[in-house]
Protein backbone atom coordinates (compact mmCIF):
# COMPACT_ATOMS: atom_id res chain seq x y z
CA UNK A 1 0.00 0.00 0.00
CA UNK A 2 1.75 3.27 -1.10
CA UNK A 3 1.21 7.01 0.44
CA UNK A 4 -1.63 8.55 -2.07
CA UNK A 5 -4.09 5.30 -1.06
CA UNK A 6 -2.94 5.42 2.95
CA UNK A 7 -4.19 9.49 2.11
CA UNK A 8 -7.20 8.56 0.09
CA UNK A 9 -8.01 6.39 2.92
CA UNK A 10 -7.38 8.63 5.63
CA UNK A 11 -9.50 11.42 3.46
CA UNK A 12 -12.64 8.73 3.23
CA UNK A 13 -12.31 7.82 6.53
CA UNK A 14 -12.98 11.39 7.47
CA UNK A 15 -16.09 11.89 5.43
CA UNK A 16 -18.02 8.96 6.28
CA UNK A 17 -18.07 9.77 9.50
CA UNK A 18 -16.60 6.61 11.20
CA UNK A 19 -15.40 7.06 14.20
CA UNK A 20 -12.34 4.00 14.06
CA UNK A 21 -11.49 1.89 10.90
CA UNK A 22 -8.66 -0.98 11.38
CA UNK A 23 -7.49 -2.44 8.20
CA UNK A 24 -5.00 -5.35 8.15
CA UNK A 25 -2.94 -6.78 5.68
CA UNK A 26 -0.80 -9.44 5.74
CA UNK A 27 2.45 -6.53 5.74
CA UNK A 28 0.26 -3.45 6.85
CA UNK A 29 -1.79 -2.22 9.70
CA UNK A 30 -3.62 1.23 9.75
CA UNK A 31 -5.93 2.21 12.60
CA UNK A 32 -7.56 5.62 11.76
CA UNK A 33 -9.53 7.33 14.46
CA UNK A 34 -11.64 10.14 14.00
CA UNK A 35 -13.49 12.66 16.17
CA UNK A 36 -14.59 16.21 16.32
CA UNK A 37 -11.99 18.26 15.67
CA UNK A 38 -8.60 15.87 14.83
CA UNK A 39 -7.77 12.90 12.92
CA UNK A 40 -5.71 10.03 14.77
CA UNK A 41 -3.79 7.20 11.95
CA UNK A 42 -1.80 4.87 13.29
CA UNK A 43 0.38 3.07 10.68
CA UNK A 44 2.25 0.01 10.94
CA UNK A 45 4.75 -2.58 8.40
CA UNK A 46 6.55 -4.98 8.65
CA UNK A 47 9.33 -3.85 5.95
CA UNK A 48 10.64 0.16 7.45
CA UNK A 49 9.36 2.50 5.02
CA UNK A 50 9.01 6.52 4.71
CA UNK A 51 6.88 8.24 7.84
CA UNK A 52 2.94 8.97 6.84
CA UNK A 53 2.08 12.34 8.62
CA UNK A 54 -1.07 13.01 7.25
CA UNK A 55 -1.98 16.61 6.44
CA UNK A 56 -4.00 17.25 9.93
CA UNK A 57 -0.44 17.03 11.76
CA UNK A 58 0.99 19.01 9.43
CA UNK A 59 0.17 22.84 11.34
CA UNK A 60 1.39 21.59 14.75
CA UNK A 61 4.60 20.20 13.17
CA UNK A 62 5.33 24.07 11.94
CA UNK A 63 4.40 25.61 14.79
CA UNK A 64 6.60 23.74 16.48
CA UNK A 65 9.65 24.31 14.37
CA UNK A 66 8.64 28.17 14.61
CA UNK A 67 9.17 28.09 18.11
CA UNK A 68 12.58 26.23 18.23
CA UNK A 69 13.73 28.78 15.96
CA UNK A 70 13.20 31.56 18.10
CA UNK A 71 16.08 30.63 20.74
CA UNK A 72 18.43 29.59 18.58
CA UNK A 73 18.03 33.27 16.97
CA UNK A 74 18.78 34.20 20.84
CA UNK A 75 21.60 32.08 20.84
CA UNK A 76 23.75 33.00 17.64
CA UNK A 77 23.34 36.39 18.68
CA UNK A 78 25.28 35.92 22.27
CA UNK A 79 27.96 34.01 20.62
CA UNK A 80 28.82 36.49 17.81
CA UNK A 81 31.93 38.03 18.96
CA UNK A 82 33.71 34.66 19.61
CA UNK A 83 35.40 32.23 17.18
CA UNK A 84 34.32 28.98 16.60
CA UNK A 85 37.15 26.21 16.17
CA UNK A 86 36.32 23.34 13.57
CA UNK A 87 37.43 20.04 12.73
CA UNK A 88 39.65 19.70 10.02
CA UNK A 89 39.05 16.22 9.32
CA UNK A 90 36.25 13.41 10.23
CA UNK A 91 36.83 11.37 13.31
CA UNK A 92 36.33 10.66 16.69
CA UNK A 93 37.05 13.28 18.89
CA UNK A 94 39.02 13.27 22.45
CA UNK A 95 39.75 15.99 24.93
CA UNK A 96 42.66 14.22 26.70
CA UNK A 97 45.87 12.53 25.53
CA UNK A 98 45.25 9.70 27.46
CA UNK A 99 42.09 8.30 29.50
CA UNK A 100 44.59 8.77 33.12
CA UNK A 101 45.79 12.53 31.78
CA UNK A 102 43.41 15.95 31.95
CA UNK A 103 42.07 17.36 29.02
CA UNK A 104 44.02 19.45 27.19
CA UNK A 105 41.82 22.80 27.41
CA UNK A 106 39.24 23.02 29.60
CA UNK A 107 35.64 26.14 29.82
CA UNK A 108 38.16 28.94 30.81
CA UNK A 109 41.57 28.03 29.55
CA UNK A 110 43.30 30.31 28.46
CA UNK A 111 44.78 29.56 25.16
CA UNK A 112 47.84 30.57 22.24
CA UNK A 113 48.23 30.33 18.15
CA UNK A 114 49.85 26.71 18.01
CA UNK A 115 48.58 25.23 21.55
CA UNK A 116 47.16 21.89 21.46
CA UNK A 117 43.12 21.60 21.88
CA UNK A 118 41.96 18.24 21.35
CA UNK A 119 43.29 15.02 19.52
CA UNK A 120 40.72 13.66 16.56
CA UNK A 121 41.42 9.49 15.28
CA UNK A 122 41.04 9.18 12.26
CA UNK A 123 41.82 5.25 10.51
CA UNK A 124 43.58 4.91 13.93
CA UNK A 125 45.59 7.74 13.66
CA UNK A 126 45.61 10.15 16.05
CA UNK A 127 45.78 13.90 14.82
CA UNK A 128 47.08 16.85 17.28
CA UNK A 129 44.19 19.79 16.70
CA UNK A 130 46.25 23.13 17.24
CA UNK A 131 44.84 26.25 17.67
CA UNK A 132 45.15 29.09 14.89
CA UNK A 133 44.08 31.87 17.49
CA UNK A 134 44.80 32.99 20.76
CA UNK A 135 42.27 33.81 23.54
CA UNK A 136 40.25 32.12 26.29
CA UNK A 137 37.98 28.72 25.63
CA UNK A 138 34.51 29.66 26.22
CA UNK A 139 32.47 26.57 25.31
CA UNK A 140 33.57 23.21 24.24
CA UNK A 141 30.40 22.14 21.86
CA UNK A 142 31.72 17.93 20.97
CA UNK A 143 31.39 15.28 24.11
CA UNK A 144 34.79 13.55 24.90
CA UNK A 145 34.87 10.22 22.32
CA UNK A 146 31.93 11.39 20.41
CA UNK A 147 32.08 11.31 15.74
CA UNK A 148 32.79 14.43 14.59
CA UNK A 149 32.27 15.48 10.84
CA UNK A 150 34.58 17.63 8.46
CA UNK A 151 33.98 21.35 9.40
CA UNK A 152 32.08 20.72 12.70
CA UNK A 153 32.25 23.41 15.16
CA UNK A 154 34.55 21.87 18.46
CA UNK A 155 34.94 24.87 20.57
CA UNK A 156 34.01 28.69 20.91
CA UNK A 157 37.22 30.84 21.46
CA UNK A 158 36.73 34.39 22.85
CA UNK A 159 39.91 36.29 21.22
CA UNK A 160 39.84 39.75 23.43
Amino acid sequence: MDIKEIQNLIKFVAKSGASEVKLEMEDVKITIKTGPGYTETTYVQAAPVAQVVPSVVAPAVSQLTTETAAPASETAENTSNYITIKSPIIGTFYRKPSPDKPNFVDVGSEINEGDVLCMIEAMKLFNEIESEISGKVVKVLVDNASPVEFDQPLFLVDPS
